[in-house]
C-alpha cells in the first residue's frame, strides 16, 4: 500500500493530479491510499502516513514551502513533488529535499515522466529498507536509520538515529537475515549497524547515538575482524 497526499486549494487541479496518480499506479498494479487536502492547516493536522506528497506552492492560507518545512521538521521523510506556476521556485525546493516539481498546467506526459523516475527510486529504496509488521500495519524503516537492534522476550527494539525506539514481535535470528552486511550480531540479543559504530573497547561497542552495546566474549575476536574489513571497504 502506497500512501499519497495531494495538497492544493484549487479543486480542479487536485482532481487532475488525483486522476493521473490513480491511473499511473493502476497500470503498475499497485494499491494506493490517496487523500486530498484543501489547506495547509488541514494537511498539518493529519497524522496518517504519507509516502508521496504533491504540494502546491502558492496556497491562500499558508505558503506551500512553509507547510513542507513544518512537515520535514516533524519527521516527514516521504517523496515530495511541488506543483507550481513559477519555475524559479525550484531553487528553493532543495532545502526541503523535494524530489521534483510540476509546472501548472500539469501535462500528462510531464507527470508520467516524473512518476516513472519516482517509482524506480521507490523500488530501489525498498532494498535499503526494512518492512516491519506491527498491529496489522506495515511500516517501512530505512536500514541506515537503525543504530542497533535489541531483543527482549521475543520482541525487537529498533533504536533509530532519530532517537525513536520502534518495537515489534520478531525473532532476532530472522531479523539478522533481512539486514545487510554492515550489521553484525555482536551478542545473542544485539545487532549493531557498523555505519553507526563510533568506537569499541573492553567488550562494548559505543554507538554514535551515545548508547553502549555489549559484545559477547565469544564474538569479540570475530567482531574486530569484521570492523577491520568494513573499514577497508569504505
Amino acid at each position: 500500500m502506497i500512501h499519497i497526499a495531494i495538497c492544493d486549494d484549487e479543486k480542479h487541479m487536485s482532481d487532475h493530479i488525483k486522476a493521473m496518480t490513480s491511473s499511473f499506479f493502476h497500470k503498475k498494479n499497485r494499491e494506493i491510499h490517496l487523500r486530498t487536502f484543501a489547506s495547509g492547516e488541514e494537511l498539518l493536522s493529519y497524522d496518517g502516513k504519507i509516502d508521496i506528497l504533491f504540494q502546491d506552492i502558492r496556497m491562500k492560507d499558508m505558503d506551500g514551502m512553509e507547510i513542507v518545512r513544518r512537515l520535514r521538521a516533524d519527521k516527514f521523510r516521504g517523496f515530495l513533488i511541488f506543483i507550481t506556476v513559477l519555475k524559479e521556485m525550484v531553487f528553493q525546493s532543495f532545502e526541503v529535499q523535494a524530489y521534483d516539481y510540476l509546472v501548472k498546467p500539469v501535462d500528462k506526459k510531464q507527470f508520467e515522466k516524473t512518476m516513472e523516475r519516482l517509482y524506480t527510486s521507490m523500488c530501489s529504496a525498498k532494498e535499503d529498507s526494512l518492512l516491519v509488521q506491527k498491529g496489522g500495519e506495515g511500516h517501512i524503516i530505512r536500514k541506515d536509520e537503525i543504530v542497533f537492534c535489541e531483543s527482549i522476550d521475543r520482541k525487537i527494539y529498533l533504536n533509530l538515529a532519530s532517537g525513536e525506539v520502534f518495537d515489534y514481535y520478531e525473532r532476532i535470528e530472522k531479523l539478522e537475515t533481512k539486514l545487510g552486511d554492515h550489521f553484525f550480531r555482536c551478542h545473542r540479543s544485539y545487532l549493531i549497524n557498523l555505519k553507526h559504530l563510533k568506537s569499541y573497547k573492553n567488550g562494548n561497542a559505543y554507538m554514535d547515538n551515545g548508547r553502549k552495546v555489549p559484545i559477547s566474549r565469544l564474538r569479540n575476536r570475530e567482531f574486530s575482524g569484521v570492523v577491520l574489513q568494513y573499514m577497508k571497504n569504505l
